[in-house]
């Protein structure tokens, strides 16, 4: 097996985003890290070999526990993450065990208009703060802490007030779409639904 390094973007961090799948059944088995030495390493002698982002070294996969049998390494169209398709020693090695949402169920229900609306942006939020990657920008600001949040929603606040007193129709739609989602991210900080917020409106309805 030779790796074609030049089709590869390693991040700033120095390793690519790879899915391991189980060469036989197509099942996803993990969401992995692997640079320069680990690819060098698996393409070698056909075991996986993993990057370890704490101790910045490259590990054989066994070392866990879990050994696989690499049959084929594919890079995405951009080289920023790779398809590793292989056979695992053992069976029960698969990862992706835990259900975090599917349509029409968590973590909010899927009513029509502006309901259907802000939950479907709830749960990308909710689905990124657990699994966006180190380029989400939503995970980012999630785990980022509540003053991080509170400096970002403030800002928004700012630039759809002065969007107001501009006059600008456009200016407004935008900085307000951009409050808007900086609200659900607070939402999703303190693990409170859309359906409570907009429940809790209708009742200021009848007031």
């Amino acid at each position: 097996m030779k790796i074609d390094f030049a089709a590869l973007k390693f991040n700033v961090h120095g390793y690519i985003n790879a899915i391991v799948q189980d060469a036989g059944t197509d099942e996803v088995l993990a969401l992995v890290k692997m640079d320069g030495e680990a690819l060098a390493r698996t393409a070698e002698n056909g075991s996986l070999w993993l990057y370890d982002p704490e101790t910045k070294k490259a590990y054989n996969a066994a070392e866990d526990g879990a050994a696989f049998s690499v049959t084929e390494i594919t890079a995405g169209k951009n080289g920023t993450v790779l398809l590793v398709k292989a056979l695992p020693g053992r069976s029960g090695l698969g990862v992706f065990t835990q259900p975090v949402w599917k349509s029409g169920s968590l973590p909010v229900p899927e009513p029509d208009g502006i309901h259907g609306v802000l939950a479907e942006i709830y749960r990308l939020i909710c689905y990124k703060r657990r699994s966006g990657g180190d380029n989400s920008a939503a995970r980012h600001l999630v785990m980022s802490g509540q003053d991080k949040i509170l400096k970002q929603l403030g800002a928004d606040t700012s630039s759809t007030i002065i969007a107001s007193k501009n006059d600008s129709r456009t200016e407004v739609l935008d900085e307000m779409s951009g409050l808007w989602y900086d609200c659900l991210v607070l939402l999703a900080y303190h693990n409170i639904n859309p359906a409570e917020l907009l429940a809790t409106l209708g009742d200021k309805r009848a007031k």
